[in-house]
């Protein structure tokens, strides 16, 4: 029961972290995929210190896939996918990462997926939508279908880690060491150009990632990856904690993830 406490604690950390990615990310000034390889490359670097090399060696193939599925690929479509569509379609389709999360718990690591973590999901997802659309319409282009890929690339790379039996810091130094060398040949042909938000963005990957990965290690992948499901929520908190103004959609998006996110860490 310890454990699993913890786990959910730190799902709730990570949460809040992963929801201030976007407002660093948004003052990004360069090329996506540039911004991209040195976050991760300056993740990694932080992350040595701590990483222990006996484990890196004996689990540097799962971690090269870990960082290809969910840095090299993910990122990749993202950038792509974004310049295609919108930010709110971006920030509400990969919110559809929970339903890969689920699908692939069940059917790989055989998690036990319950009706009441069904409901409390769904009340998440509803509340984020209120909040981002305002109640709008939005329409779907062929760059959704490619961040329609990338929850799914992330939760690949998480069902790897949550089979590999390394440490937290371990696996997010690989992920990062090998999502920054796979990202390296796509940003020489594009555009190399560096922004310190990268550095920023390296250190909110670097912490996040060994709480996200210290996280799954306690408890059911599912059910983390239910409670990160607002991140994007905090972001728009953020935005109106400086400003902008509160609106109805805000209150009622603001309720429904509040119950289900309460309800989903007593599950």
């Amino acid at each position: 029961m310890r454990r699993k406490s913890e786990g959910i604690a730190l799902a709730l950390i990570g949460m809040l972290l992963y929801g201030l990615e976007p407002v660093v990310i948004s003052y990004n000034p360069v090329n996506p995929i540039s911004f991209a390889f040195f976050s991760a490359f300056f993740a990694s670097l932080i992350l040595i210190p701590f990483a222990d090399f006996l484990e890196v060696k004996a689990y540097w193939r799962r971690g090269a896939l870990i960082g290809f599925f969910g840095t090299f690929l993910a990122y990749l479509s993202y950038s792509f996918g974004a310049k295609m569509s919108s930010s709110v379609n971006a920030a509400l389709i990969t919110r559809a990462e929970v339903i890969f999360s689920f699908l692939l718990s069940y059917a790989i690591l055989g998690e036990r997926i319950t009706r009441r973590r069904i409901i409390n999901s769904t009340l998440v997802i509803i509340g984020v939508i209120l909040v981002i659309t305002q109640g709008r319409k939005i329409s779907l282009n062929v760059g959704d279908f490619l961040l329609l890929l990338v929850p799914l690339f992330w939760q690949i790379g998480h069902v790897i880690a949550k089979k590999t039996n390394a440490k937290p810091q371990t696996i997010a130094f690989l992920r990062n060491s090998f999502g920054s060398l796979f990202l390296l040949l796509p940003t020489l042909t594009t555009e190399l150009s560096f922004t310190p938000y990268s550095i920023a963005e390296g250190l909110i990957i670097a912490l996040g990632q060994l709480i996200w990965y210290s996280a799954i290690s306690r408890i059911d992948l599912s059910l983390a990856t239910a409670i990160i499901t607002p991140a994007p929520a905090v972001a728009i908190g953020i935005a109106l904690i400086t400003g902008v103004p509160v609106t109805l959609w805000h209150l009622l998006g603001f309720i429904f993830i509040t119950i289900g996110t309460l309800n989903l860490t007593r599950d």
